[in-house]
């Protein structure tokens, strides 16, 4: 079903701490914005509209280089701004309204609301039941009463219409009217609304320990990869390893600066994401990775997890030589590891082993080196 749909981003986010406005604080490898916008895409959107604070909007086309979207400055209060984004909307069939603090959105709730709007409803939410008791207090937190649970229900976003009808319903709504959301707003003009189960995931994020509660609610499935690599060695006084420096007799002959460690670690990376290997990414014909840093490597693994919504959890490293001796710079390697990861240093393993003179590392005429990477990877 043709829809177009508006993402409300305009807050400030205060209570949600970080510093920042939770919509441009990271979750899961991505600001919290890009997973509405994501989801929004991937179900089909014909267009989305993004409502930004006016001292913000300049900072989001970077945000959004990679979709297509408009960005409109929002107002003072969300009313306002889903205003300001139904101005800016095309031509729609429906359009669906949505809170970009809510990042856990996903295609089978926006399914369920597009096959409500086909069935002949002129809106619909997702909403949850209210499983708690349920009690009316004053200021001071004094119950006064307590509330009927049943038939209570908590209600999400995104909200879906039919376009003509929320247009035509804020075009009635007097400017500085204020609404608890866009259901509230369409049923006072007159509009009947339905609901449609909803998701727990889609909770929205407003204090701090918000994000550690919707991280573990999300979860992910484990992505596991493997990497090997290895390197000859020749004229040199110097090898390159996990990004540390360490003088030797020889040097490891490669295209780039030859460190068996960090591009058997990439090609891990690489495979736990399905997106092929180094070889694939920096091809050795190409001159311009010739004596290139592996750190650039690794930095754009790390990046494309990040663009998958991937996290990297722990990576395993193990380096099989006989010289040079591995112990005295083993910690410096985990941390310069960890640096670039940006994991704990706990979660970094570098170790070393021999082949008891056996095989082209025994007669020391190489190196090697494998790789683990295991990553949370979105399901």
């Amino acid at each position: 079903m043709d829809f177009s749909a508006i993402v409300v981003a305009a807050g400030r986010g205060e209570r949600a701490g970080g510093g920042v406005p939770k919509q441009f604080r990271p979750f899961r490898g991505r600001p919290v914005l890009l997973w509405s916008v994501a989801a929004l895409a991937e179900a089909g959107a014909r267009e989305i509209v993004v409502t930004a604070a006016a001292e913000d909007i300049d900072a989001w086309p970077g945000l959004l280089t990679n979709q297509s979207v408009k960005i409109v400055a929002g107002g003072a209060t969300r009313t306002a701004s889903v205003r300001a984004g139904l101005d800016a909307l095309g031509e729609a069939d429906v359009v669906l309204i949505h809170d970009a603090a809510r990042p856990g959105l996903n295609g089978e709730v926006i399914a369920r609301l597009l096959e409500a709007i086909q069935n002949g409803a002129a809106a619909a939410a997702p909403a949850l039941p209210a499983a708690d008791a349920l009690y009316r207090t004053d200021a001071a937190g004094r119950v006064l009463a307590s509330v009927e649970r049943a038939g209570v229900q908590r209600a999400q976003t995104p909200q879906a219409f039919r376009a003509d009808l929320i247009k035509r319903a804020y075009a009635q709504a007097p400017m500085d009217a204020v609404f608890a959301d866009d259901i509230a707003l369409a049923r006072a003009a007159g509009a009947e609304a339905v609901l449609v189960a909803g998701d727990e995931r889609l909770m929205k994020l407003t204090y701090k320990e918000d994000f550690a509660v919707l991280e573990r609610m999300l979860g992910g499935r484990a992505c596991v990869g493997s990497g090997f690599d290895a390197h000859r060695f020749g004229e040199g006084d110097h090898v390159t390893l996990c990004g540390v420096r360490i003088a030797h007799d020889k040097g490891l002959q490669g295209h780039s600066d030859a460190d068996a460690g960090w591009h058997a670690l990439v090609d891990a990376i690489l495979g736990a994401l399905g997106r092929g290997d180094i070889g694939a990414h920096f091809p050795p014909s190409d001159p311009q990775w010739k004596g290139a840093a592996s750190e650039t490597f690794l930095r754009h693994a790390v990046h494309l997890a990040a663009e998958a919504g991937a996290q990297i959890q722990h990576v395993d490293i193990t380096l099989i030589c006989e010289r040079p001796k591995i112990g005295p710079h083993r910690e410096a390697m985990r941390v310069r590891t960890a640096e670039v990861l940006g994991l704990p240093l706990d979660h970094v393993s570098v170790k070393a082993t021999t082949t008891e003179r056996m095989g082209f590392t025994g007669r020391e005429e190489g190196l090697a080196a494998q790789a683990i990477a295991t990553l949370d990877c979105p399901r």
